[in-house]
């Protein structure tokens, strides 16, 4: 690559304001009427009226599956896609810890506000009040979902569903099945779509990858989805799109997610006209597997429940580097437990990730060049048993053994954080609808709920919540329009949209290059990590968004896809993926360079307080931050929706 100038980038140069956006289907009134008062002003579609509409959505995780089942189960004719053999293996799948939900089972204090403040405050005071009070209170009835469904939660010994806590709060809410309730909750959601299945009400396409959005006359109303098997391009049509796709947390090349996971739905949808809004704001999970060497592809998480009975420490000398268990407290730094008396090593992930890279950066790290801290459960076991732990944490256990080849009930787990989850997504409304009529977003995959930073088990909280519960009490208002004039593949917007996947796919098997794709999605990885990962400046968001914009022409003049397209082929499909990251990263560094403070997981160096904690500017930045498309070389457009806080007081955080 040639020698960067980072002066040609500049902040206030490489976007445009446009006009500020706000959310028009918000009720007014008292926030705990607002969720009853939008779904009773919302217009209802008729039993006989529904099997005359027409349903996409794409992805099958917790949001896709559940709300597949429940707009099948109502009557609509609803089609489901997913790339994978089968929607059970969705990412959701891999969520180990929990899910959230303001029952109170332990009688410790928790309500349906404490639940909504503690996510508003674990946010950064960056996500809307009425979306997570309607998402504390949609919580008390998943718990009953699922458990009708039969989803093996944890129970006491009285056979009273268990609970225990997750980061940011000091109350037992976190419902969960060992090590696997995102397993389990899926397979609960699966089973409820292949009832509907069995129906005849849901049709389900697998190894079928969404590759366009079809809008016609301003309205969302189909997908371009490619054959993963065959190469063959199909169109699909319907009155209403539902995006279930998941986050972007593969944008970092090394991440928790599957490596399957990507921003290519959703990116699409937003060269479209699909507002895109926070994509700066990236969850960093303290409590992974560290780095093993340059040739690993993906990282391991370790569940956050782990923090409940594990003590998290390092050595306080970095000279010291003998066995952590020839270590005595006198000489071990409990730096949660000391900086954080009150939350301890329940902190919030964004608060515990920095915590773990300052300690590194001290020298005290442990394990492979420094990166890793212990996670220690000699206290738990002591307390509690063997026995007692492995009933909660015995195929976490079992999975960092084989791993690593360490065993953790002898020698204490070395943690390190990595990129987990992604705050944010396509701007959606009250009723997540999108900025293009007809296009819903559900999940991961939507903006709306978590602010800055996201509590650990409310990813599973809001994907059931939106599939289950919301979607399918506002998607309703829109569809009582319907159906809408039919249209075919012969419509021009129909027509230019397969064009468009066409002439891309063409593109990536005709340049015939001399470096792999996987190259270009590492190189590009590691400039997101090194400038747009834990810590962001000002010069390094200016050089990566230089280096990004060098890398992706490189990309479409030297990368080499073999095969052809009318066969299953991987590497096109990756090739596509890394595409569209390309695009999502630079934006990502502009959202970063744009939001000139700390909130969250976004921590600019050059906002914090005296004793390096986030320093939030509400003056310039308390909105939400919705980009609008600018065109291949054009300059994307910020429109900013503010955030009004009539329920929480604004002030700095505290977990000390």
């Amino acid at each position: 690559m040639s020698e960067i100038n980072i002066d040609s980038v500049d902040a206030d140069s490489i976007f445009v304001e446009g006009e500020p956006i706000q959310d028009q289907k918000a009720p007014e009134g008292p926030i705990q009427d607002r969720w009853d008062k939008r779904k009773f002003g919302a217009r209802l579609v008729n039993p006989a009226n529904r099997r005359k509409l027409r349903v996409i959505i794409v992805g099958t995780g917790l949001a896709g599956a559940s709300a597949a089942a429940t707009l099948g189960e109502a009557g609509y004719e609803v089609k489901s896609f997913c790339y994978q053999d089968s929607p059970r293996r969705a990412h959701s799948i891999a969520a180990q810890g929990g899910i959230n939900a303001a029952k109170n089972y332990r009688n410790d204090g928790d309500s349906v506000y404490r639940l909504f403040y503690d996510t508003v405050k674990g946010g950064d005071f960056r996500s809307r009040e009425s979306n997570v009070y309607r998402l504390a209170q949609v919580s008390l009835q998943i718990i009953d979902q699922c458990v009708a469904q039969g989803v093996p939660f944890a129970r006491e010994y009285g056979g009273l569903l268990d609970n225990r806590s997750f980061g940011g709060v000091q109350v037992s809410r976190t419902f969960y099945a060992r090590g696997q309730t995102g397993q389990q909750l899926l397979l609960g959601a699966y089973q409820a779509l292949e009832r509907q299945v069995a129906a005849g009400t849901v049709e389900v396409h697998t190894r079928h990858e969404m590759l366009e959005l079809i809008v016609a006359d301003g309205r969302a109303r189909g997908v371009v989805v490619r054959d993963m098997v065959t190469g063959e391009i199909e169109p699909h049509f319907a009155d209403v799109v539902v995006l279930a796709t998941g986050g972007y947390g593969n944008v970092f090349y090394l991440s928790t997610n599957a490596m399957g996971c990507n921003v290519t739905a959703t990116w699409r949808a937003h060269r479209k006209g699909a507002y895109f809004a926070n994509p700066c704001y990236t969850q960093i999970h303290p409590t992974c597997i560290p780095v093993s060497g340059d040739y690993q592809s993906k990282l391991t998480l370790m569940s956050e429940s782990l923090r409940n009975d594990g003590r998290i420490w390092v050595p306080k000398s970095g000279e010291d580097k003998r066995d952590p268990r020839e270590i005595p407290d006198a000489d071990r730094d409990y730096y949660l437990e000391r900086i954080y008396p009150s939350f301890g090593n329940l902190v919030p992930r964004d608060i515990a990730s920095r915590a773990a890279k300052n300690v590194c950066d001290e020298g005290r790290g442990v394990g492979p060049g420094g990166l890793g801290v212990y996670l220690d459960f000699a206290d738990a076991i002591k307390r509690m048993g063997r026995k007692a732990v492995e009933a909660k944490y015995g195929n976490l256990f079992d999975m960092y053994a084989q791993i690593t080849g360490e065993d953790p009930y002898q020698v204490p787990m070395r943690i390190y954080p990595a990129v987990h989850y992604t705050m944010g997504g396509l701007w959606v409304d009250y009723d997540l609808q999108s900025s293009i009529p007809g296009l819903y977003v559900t999940g991961e995959a939507n903006f709306s709920d978590h602010g800055a930073n996201r509590l650990g088990a409310s990813a599973l909280m809001q994907g059931l919540a939106d599939g289950y519960f919301v979607l399918p009490s506002t998607i309703n208002d829109y569809l009582a329009d319907g159906p809408f004039e039919s249209i075919d593949a012969s419509h021009p917007a129909a027509a230019e949209a397969i064009d468009q996947v066409n002439g891309r796919i063409e593109k990536l098997l005709s340049i015939n290059g001399s470096r792999t794709v996987d190259s270009f999605h590492k190189e590009l990885g590691k400039i997101m990590w090194d400038y747009c990962g834990m810590e962001r400046t000002e010069d390094g968001l200016r050089k990566a968004i230089s280096e990004i914009r060098e890398l992706k022409a490189e990309f479409w003049s030297d990368v080499r896809v073999l095969g052809a397209n009318e066969e299953l082929n991987q590497a096109l499909e990756r090739a596509g993926r890394v595409a569209d990251f390309f695009e999502l990263a630079e934006l990502m560094c502009i959202d970063a360079l744009v939001r000139r403070e700390s909130c969250g997981g976004h921590f600019r160096a050059e906002s914090q307080t005296e004793d390096g904690e986030a320093l939030r500017d509400d003056t310039d930045f308390a909105h939400v931050s919705a980009w609008e498309f600018g065109g291949d070389g054009g300059k994307p457009v910020l429109h900013k929706e503010p955030l009004v806080y009539d329920y929480v007081e604004l002030k700095q955080r505290s977990y000390k």
